[in-house]
């Protein structure tokens, strides 16, 4: 196996959360306590959810020929290549780098690469960080098969894209992870590079994406029981002829592998983890998250312990209560076993970079760390490509 699972894990609901709750009840009165109970409800609930909307962000105030202009945002200004959706979806268009940023109005000049559908005119839109949009075939040109990958849900859609021909195949297979309330589309920038060095892919999808199956109650388990849809597709893989896998997951994606690695028997099937800008301690994301959101420090405390408390579930739908120790890869360092690679901006605003740090420190016989500036959460590759797809050629041919 991957890693060691004997490791014995807090109670959730332990002592210390019930004595926290205990001491929020007793300092706020009654009311406070019912007000601050029900605060950490609903942010549990919110944390879970898996039915996130996303409302259009960015303005577009005009198109030119081969540039638009756009309206100044921490997101609209930021290096590389971008892409973004229009139309609420319906159509998509790629942007590249800035030509031109007006402080004094507050606007920005891009490049305009491409519309792959709809019509771009001045508006609303969405911004991305995929860049791509569509399948391997429409996005890359790289021949695709659809297939569904049979999980204990049902059959999950995926796309697999056949190794280049042009160099000697591998019988190591990249198995492509996304993130949180994301899509497949998130993990197509990895696929050229993946298909040049000889890799055949699985880019797979798991419970409550928009295209895939729906759980029982349509949560996000954080990893805790997505894992299983991971290893449904590591068994897919070994079925049609690989001899072991390559894991690559963004954000979440980075959580469920790293609980494939400790809870699946599959997990000695797998050779090595790549990972963009990863969860890597989900008590730090949530803490993070709630400063970010002025949410008070007590009340995200109490969201945790609700997020872990078996008899809350109720409150946040969820099929199992969650145990944020498990999801905490700084504090299980010693467990790895296999070589990491993790790739993760200091600039993240959603996950900081703070545990990958911590777990590269740990670890520095198994972690490499590719540690980068100016990139927002998991748009490394959109700022620096080259930077992104060399570290990952070099992992994959010292490594693989």
């Amino acid at each position: 196996m991957a890693v060691a699972t004997t490791r014995q894990y807090g109670r959730p609901g332990s002592v210390g959360s019930v004595l926290t709750a205990a001491a929020i009840l007793s300092a706020a009165g009654t009311a406070g306590a019912l007000a601050a109970w029900a605060a950490a409800a609903y942010l549990a609930r919110k944390v879970v959810s898996s039915d996130v909307v996303r409302p259009d962000d960015v303005e577009i105030l005009g198109v030119g020929n081969d540039s638009v202009i756009l309206r100044a945002t921490a997101m609209t200004v930021s290096r590389g290549r971008y892409g973004l959706w229009l139309d609420g979806g319906a159509g998509h268009a790629r942007l590249g780098d800035l030509i031109d940023h007006d402080e004094q109005s507050r606007t920005v000049t891009r490049e305009l690469l491409g519309v792959d559908r709809g019509r771009l005119r001045a508006g609303w839109a969405r911004w991305n960080q995929y860049y791509y949009a569509g399948t391997p075939a429409s996005a890359l040109g790289l021949e695709h098969v659809d297939v569904e990958v049979e999980g204990d849900l049902g059959a999950m859609p995926a796309w697999f894209v056949p190794p280049s021909a042009t160099v000697p195949a591998r019988d190591t297979w990249a198995i492509l992870v996304h993130g949180r309330a994301a899509t497949r589309e998130e993990c197509l920038r990895a696929v050229p590079v993946l298909h040049r060095l000889g890799f055949p892919v699985l880019i797979v999808s798991y419970r409550n994406d928009a295209d895939g199956v729906r759980s029982p109650g349509g949560c996000c388990h954080l990893g805790e029981v997505e894992w299983r849809d991971a290893e449904a597709a590591v068994l897919h893989a070994v079925d049609r002829g690989a001899h072991d896998v390559v894991m690559v997951g963004w954000s979440m994606g980075g959580s469920i592998i790293l609980q494939l690695l400790s809870r699946s028997w599959t997990a000695d099937r797998v050779r090595g983890v790549i990972l963009d800008a990863p969860v890597i301690d989900w008590r730090d994301v949530l803490t993070h998250q709630g400063a970010a959101n002025r949410v008070p420090g007590a009340v995200g405390r109490l969201s945790q312990t609700v997020l872990e408390h078996p008899h809350a579930r109720r409150l946040t739908g969820t099929e199992v209560p969650l145990s944020l120790d498990r999801l905490d890869w700084v504090r299980r360092a010693w467990e790895l076993q296999l070589p990491m690679l993790i790739v993760h901006s200091d600039d993240d605003d959603f996950v900081p970079s703070g545990p990958s740090r911590r777990l590269a420190a740990a670890r520095p016989d198994l972690v490499t760390l590719v540690s980068t500036r100016g990139a927002l959460h998991t748009q490394e590759w959109n700022v620096d490509s080259e930077t992104w797809d060399a570290a990952v050629a070099r992992f994959a041919l010292d490594t693989l």
